[in-house]
């Protein structure tokens, strides 16, 4: 069955070819504003219904692989995440492209995006029992303390300034409490617009936020007669991947940590990598010695989220196969397509349909090493991407940011919401607020909310369940120390600036 299988994908020309071409529409799906691994999977989902079933679930892992590692382009080249698994890369990859660093950090993030990749398939395949028991057991007391655990990274990712970091991720907050209320469906904040009882997609938030906003700061920038860097240097030399191998020894547990993480939270449902990137990269900052950095243009931002999103998708597969629960919205469409195909994922889907199992694992590996070879023999022209005047790409990027919010639902209400946020993101750029803690609280707010609901109604409103079950009372420690750890931090790196000064 396990040769079965992986012959099934290796052994045949045509699914080969199919999962090169898979990787490649996902990593241009990823690499554009607006278009996601969700939008190329539902698009992709009829070419599929023809082909055997190893093939078409083969062509459609190629195409979650390739969307989530093609994010990474458009954060590097034009500070845009082209997928919300990219935020995270932004924060790096774009002060390194202004340094003319634009190939080291794509090589970075190639490449760390391979390695997370190919590890989350060792967990998948090694560890997947065990991890989908532990994560069976986990109800909704232990996930309202995950995503307060996870809510305090706020203070990390605005270590600048901490109140306007919190007011941010309040506001992120209120944003996702728009729409019919979980459990009792109350319409909330909707102002009679049927439109918003539904809340807002994060595809519109998380573009509207990141590229509008840029491409508003940069007209004003020209109205004003004041040029507004979109570009970065591109003439330069690359050997090998771009990094020493001395640089990449000293990524290593970083490397090991970001996946691990990537992996626990892909396990978790309904979290996924849009997550997964920014806490490991909080906990690379914390961890690193040399945080001061973090922000300026490193590889250790980069390796943190491109080594998490990328083994996020293995740990997304894991409760999907074991357990037919998928991690996010793109793993539910693969639930989907098995189902279409007569495959019914659970704890009989090896005795039943270990083929297509093994040849899920296949196509994991071929579509990350086709990845690898395509986004390197591409990276020129990729970098190239920054050659093109501003005044051309901007309103090409706005464009396509529009295209992909009304392919949302094939609504106007959509593309009026990108523009609504992107006028957000101008505004909290002006006034010099952080916006990472925006799209946190926007991720993790309806997470929380419904989490939170569904505890008290099982618990009738005590409240001490919280702190009497095990691993919710874990996460909730964890969460208290993580906020005194990053306050203490705070304040020391302050007293430590105000003495310098004095001096």
């Amino acid at each position: 069955m396990i040769l079965e299988g992986i012959s099934a994908v290796l052994l045949d020309p045509s699914c080969i070819i199919w999962v090169f071409i898979g990787t490649v529409v996902g990593i241009i799906f990823g690499c554009i504003p607006g278009l996601t691994a969700t939008m190329a999977i539902a698009m992709f989902l009829p070419v599929t219904y023809n082909m055997a079933s190893t093939q078409g679930i083969s062509v459609l892992t190629a195409l979650y692989i390739g969307g989530i590692s093609g994010g990474l382009i458009s954060a590097i080249l034009l500070n845009i995440p082209g997928t919300p698994a990219s935020i995270a890369t932004c924060l790096h990859g774009r002060p390194m492209a202004l340094k003319g660093e634009a190939g080291k950090a794509l090589g970075v993030g190639i490449v760390f995006s391979f390695l997370g990749t190919i590890i989350s398939l060792l967990a998948l395949i090694l560890i997947s029992p065990p991890l989908a028991e532990i994560a069976i057991k986990f109800g909704p007391f232990e996930y309202f303390s995950i995503t307060i655990f996870s809510l305090t990274l706020i203070i990390t990712l605005s270590s600048k300034n901490v109140v306007k970091g919190l007011m941010t991720g309040v506001l992120g907050l209120v944003f996702a409490t728009v729409g019919m209320a979980p459990i009792d469906s109350v319409q909330r904040y909707t102002f009679g617009n049927p439109a918003l009882k539904s809340g807002f997609d994060i595809l519109t938030v998380l573009v509207g936020v990141f590229a509008i906003s840029e491409i508003l700061l940069a007209a004003e920038a020209s109205r004003s007669g004041i040029k507004k860097d979109v570009s970065a240097i591109t003439d330069f030399k690359i050997k090998g991947f771009g990094f020493s191998i001395k640089e990449f020894t000293s990524q290593f547990v970083n490397m090991i940590r970001s996946a691990a993480i990537g992996i626990g939270l892909g396990i978790l449902p309904g979290i996924g990598s849009g997550t997964s990137n920014m806490l490991s990269y909080s906990i690379a900052q914390n961890q690193s010695k040399h945080p001061e950095k973090f922000g300026t243009g490193i590889i250790d931002g980069i390796v943190a989220s491109e080594t998490a999103n990328n083994a996020t998708i293995g740990g997304t597969i894991i409760p999907l196969l074991t357990l037919g629960i998928p991690g996010d919205s793109t793993s539910a469409l693969l639930l989907g397509a098995l189902i279409m195909k007569g495959v019914q994922p659970g704890p009989l889907i090896f005795q039943q349909n270990g083929q297509v199992v093994y040849a899920i694992y296949a196509a994991m590996a071929l579509s990350s090493l086709f990845m690898l070879i395509v986004m390197f023999i591409g990276m020129k022209g990729f970098v190239r991407i920054l050659k093109i005047p501003s005044h051309l790409l901007l309103p090409l990027v706005f464009v396509l940011c529009t295209v992909g919010a009304f392919g949302i639902n094939n609504r106007l209400f959509d593309c009026y919401a990108l523009i609504f946020f992107g006028f957000v993101g101008y505004l909290l750029q002006k006034g010099d607020y952080p916006m990472p803690p925006l799209i946190l609280g926007f991720v993790l707010g309806s997470i929380m909310e419904l989490n939170l609901r569904r505890a008290l109604s099982y618990s009738q409103g005590d409240i001490t369940e919280f702190f009497t079950r095990p691993m919710s009372c874990a996460f909730l420690v964890l969460a208290a120390l993580s906020l005194a750890i990053n306050i203490y931090g705070i304040y020391k790196s302050r007293r430590k600036e105000k003495a310098q000064s004095a001096t």
